[in-house]
């Protein structure tokens, strides 16, 4: 029986000109180039220009994303943008995208989940792509993290980037089978218990600034390698898959120690893992797609390969989903 999926047609992805190396950053506080790869594996990050917003990073990876697919802007009718450093409290700023690329028809709408933010995009826009009321979504996470960051918080700074990353998705009939191109499963969860592990200290209902970001470190790696795991063995059981199916695991770009913690409990081969935190550090809901795209262009991925994504943010919240190329 023929059932409907969501397949993806192109990936893209945009980063700033300016890049911050782990040795400028040990100039502005007390740290190391040591000091953060041993802890994190990041040497550098990318840094938004002055007057360079969310939307502007997220404009050029669905640009990137649109090309890749072969399509023109007016072919899509849903946009989600994931981010967590909007261009402003209101509107979206996905409609400042829709705006951008000259898109007059269908829905746009941010998505605010964090670090989690793509992967929630991804099984946000799977659900409305098989209601049969849209035909083609740009999925994109895009962030300015550096501009809510404590510069002289040496546990924070040294660890977040700038970056946007997209994806298309196209509503399609497939087999139903494991076999089926596109997004084969998700899974999202939260727990609002651990908000004060990882939050910004500002907001308009709250402060009325933008605040800074703020974080307890060891409780996040602590809770991170279960709760990602978790997710990940929930939609291996859904479809009916093992980890060793899996082609190529894509995770949320945090900290390479929890990327190798999270694949060595699922028994993901080290050759399998797509890792990018050394050169973009944690872009929050762009660093997914950032490193699916880095993942399409090198070679590594290919049509009818098993990718699975996984995320953990602030909230707590996290997710994994399971996407046949």
């Amino acid at each position: 029986m023929s059932i409907t999926r969501s397949i993806v047609l192109g990936c893209g992805s945009y980063l700033p000109a300016r890049t911050l190396t782990n040795a400028e950053l040990a100039g502005m506080v007390d740290t190391s180039d040591d000091w953060i790869v041993q802890r994190t594996g990041i040497r550098e990050r990318h840094i938004a220009a002055d007057g360079e917003f969310t939307s502007d990073l997220a404009v050029h990876a669905a640009r990137d994303a649109l090309a890749a697919a072969g399509l023109e802007p007016q072919a899509i009718d849903l946009i989600i943008l994931a981010t967590a450093t909007p261009d402003h409290t209101f509107p979206a700023s996905a409609v400042t995208v829709q705006a951008q690329l000259g898109i007059t028809q269908g829905a746009a709408f941010d998505l605010q989940a964090v670090c989690s933010g793509f992967v929630f995009a991804i099984a946000t826009a799977d659900s409305l792509l098989r209601t049969g009321g849209f035909k083609r979504a740009l999925v994109i996470g895009s962030e300015t993290f550096t501009r809510i960051l404590d510069w002289k918080d040496r546990t924070t700074c040294v660890i977040f980037g700038d970056g946007a990353g997209a994806v298309v998705l196209e509503a399609a009939p497939q087999a139903g089978t494991l076999a089926d191109r596109g997004v084969l499963g998700a899974k999202m969860r939260s727990d609002g218990r651990h908000k004060s592990k990882l939050y910004v200290d500002g907001g308009p209902s709250t402060t009325g600034t933008a605040g800074y970001l703020r974080m307890e470190g060891k409780e996040v790696f602590r809770h991170a390698v279960t709760m990602i795991t978790g997710a990940v063995e929930d939609v291996l059981a859904e479809t009916g898959t093992k980890a060793t199916d899996i082609d190529w695991f894509v995770p949320h770009q945090a900290n390479q120690r929890i990327i190798d913690g999270c694949a060595h409990r699922l028994g993901v081969s080290r050759d399998k893992i797509v890792s990018t935190v050394d050169r973009h550090g944690n872009t929050s809901a762009a660093s997914i797609p950032l490193a699916l795209h880095t993942a399409v262009t090198d070679g590594r991925i290919k049509q009818g390969d098993l990718v699975m994504i996984e995320a953990m943010g602030g909230g707590f919240t996290w997710g994994a989903a399971l996407i046949r190329w």
